[in-house]
């Protein structure tokens, strides 16, 4: 971890019947750490009893400082749930409990309570069940919640947490053109203007917590072979070369429209510092087969540091203790960096 951070980090406990919760606990269990919790303070004692794990739970009242961290410790904002939680098993009474414990944390770093939010996987199907029918994840929930006019999702390797990794492993940071998109609407929805934005925000945030000075990104195509000159899709030729172009000649270091299948080996990935996906599964299903489980999900373009799992609820492990809490651990450890840059710049 860096320097401490004089506001804590907050974490959501995410979805009270996923393996969220027991993966804050262990992180509690085994790291001192200089964070609060939120989320309801009796159902993470129930967890924490349930797989065995020996924490103090401390409840504050929201918003209130952290006492010193210490090892054993989970001081906790609490936020009630709707109805009694059980591992494994969905209540979409409890939806708008998860979306609570986001409005606090990004409260509370909006205003300095905390310098940077982490969250813990929530289940999309079950907040939408409960009547949140616009609700796509996270990303675009925080993206609202704080009045960004775009936000780019990206994720992180642990190698890639402190710039450029040589000699040791590629180190992978892949964004997204689009996010939770059915793949039909993934075409319509690469337009000129959001494929720049989306450029512009990811240049800008790879300097601004990342340090990097003149960040270079590859571009995926969107189609086979990037479209193979135009018979395979003209994607490539009519929007997204256009787009590199223009903003190649403004200084930024961009290669592409590139293959996908060809782009994330070795040989094409030294030197970049990220690539940016046009969809989802084109560019993450890579990056988990490189880093499952070490790796951390970040919100680009919001006017606060959010770092989050490489993983979901994992419902059929919750409540058993075999749960991996080795990606919140890498989110803590980038929110932490992020703190600090943000506090340098």
């Amino acid at each position: 971890m860096a320097q401490a951070s004089p506001s804590p980090l907050v974490v959501t406990t995410g979805e009270p019947a996923g393996i969220g919760p027991e993966l804050v606990v262990m992180l509690a269990a085994s790291h001192a750490l200089d964070w609060v919790a939120v989320g309801d303070p009796g159902m993470l004692r129930a967890r924490a009893a349930t797989i065995g794990v020996d924490v103090e739970v401390v409840e504050l009242t929201p918003g209130e400082v952290p006492p010193a961290p210490r090892l054993g410790r989970l001081p906790v904002w609490p936020v009630a749930l709707a109805v009694p939680s059980q591992p494994g098993v969905l209540a979409p009474a409890n939806a708008d409990y998860v979306l609570a414990t986001l409005d606090l944390a990004v409260a509370a770093c909006l205003d300095g309570r905390a310098s940077a939010m982490v969250t813990a996987p929530l289940h999309k199907g079950v907040i939408r069940d409960a009547g949140h029918l616009n609700f796509t994840g996270h990303t675009e929930y925080l993206r609202d919640l704080c009045g960004a006019d775009e936000v780019v999702m990206m994720l992180a390797t642990d190698s890639a947490l402190h710039g450029r990794v040589r000699g040791v492993e590629t180190p992978l940071r892949v964004a997204l053109a689009t996010t939770h998109l059915a793949l039909s609407e993934v075409a319509a929805a690469i337009t000129p203007e959001r494929l720049e934005r989306v450029l512009r925000i990811l240049d800008a945030e790879l300097r601004r917590w990342f340090g990097l000075t003149a960040p270079r990104i590859a571009v995926c195509g969107l189609n086979p072979h990037a479209g193979e000159g135009g018979h395979l899709g003209r994607e490539e030729i009519e929007i997204i070369e256009p787009v590199l172009a223009r903003l190649i000649a403004e200084g930024f270091i961009l290669d592409g429209p590139l293959p996908a299948d060809t782009l994330f080996t070795p040989r094409h990935l030294d030197g970049v510092d990220a690539v940016l996906a046009m969809y989802h599964d084109q560019g993450l299903p890579v990056l988990k087969y490189s880093g499952f489980g070490r790796g951390a999900n970040i919100t680009l373009g919001l006017p606060l540091a959010r770092t989050s799992v490489d993983h979901g609820t994992a419902l059929d492990l919750a409540g058993r203790g075999r749960a991996d809490p080795g990606s919140l651990a890498v989110a803590l450890a980038l929110a932490s960096d992020m703190a600090v840059r943000g506090r340098l710049d």
